[in-house]
């Protein structure tokens, strides 16, 4: 069994314009004396690799909490694409990942460089896309991220983003990108791993 880690380490995660970079605060140290060490530390749920809900532009949309469980966990396809993502470019996507796991295509990670456009959103959105994962901090251009996030978000597709695929070959495989059970919250770091398994009654 290989186990991928496809997540940023927060201290040094790449931060979307704007928003404030996660911050580290030792409270108590053992090297200068104190019992133990203990940390604490602040962030914006959209740093580094993590999870959009539906209520980051949804009004009433589903908060991170409200979100079942299975959008994260289960079969996922990892597709490379430099560039924007074409509604032509998705179907194809999809349909690589049905011929390899029907259920994989329910779960798509983009491997690259790669924008996904409204086009493609909208595809993605009409398949029943659980979950929608790319390396960006931004699903869709990082100047006017809203429509595509809108369109995705709007049909119920949560998007995993910031995840870091240069070392995972394309393919079929276990995902696990549960986020922190924040109440209330848009959005959520977590810690996503990828699973390749020689078991065949697992993906892979």
């Amino acid at each position: 069994m290989m186990i991928y880690d496809i997540s940023q380490e927060i201290f040094s995660c790449q931060v979307y314009p704007g928003d404030p970079a996660p911050e580290r605060r030792l409270l108590s140290s053992m090297e200068e004396g104190g019992l133990y060490n203990l940390t604490a530390f602040s962030m914006c749920a959209h740093n580094g690799t993590h999870i959009d809900a539906p209520f980051h532009f949804l009004k009433d949309g589903k908060t991170v909490d409200a979100v079942g469980l299975d959008a994260f966990v289960g079969p996922a396809y990892v597709a490379e694409h430099q560039g924007i993502v074409s509604a032509e470019d998705a179907a194809a996507i999809l349909e690589k990942a049905k011929e390899q796991n029907p259920e994989s295509a329910g779960r798509i990670l983009l491997k690259g460089a790669a924008e996904v456009s409204a086009e493609a959103a909208k595809v993605f959105a009409a398949s029943e896309t659980l979950l929608l994962g790319n390396e960006s901090q931004t699903v869709g251009p990082e100047d006017a991220p809203m429509e595509v996030h809108r369109i995705l978000l709007g049909a119920g597709t949560v998007l995993l983003e910031g995840i870091r695929l240069a070392e995972v070959p394309g393919g079929v495989y276990l995902l696990n990108a549960a986020p922190l059970n924040l109440y209330g919250s848009d959005g959520a770091p977590c810690r996503a791993i990828l699973i390749k398994a020689e078991d065949r009654n697992l993906p892979g």
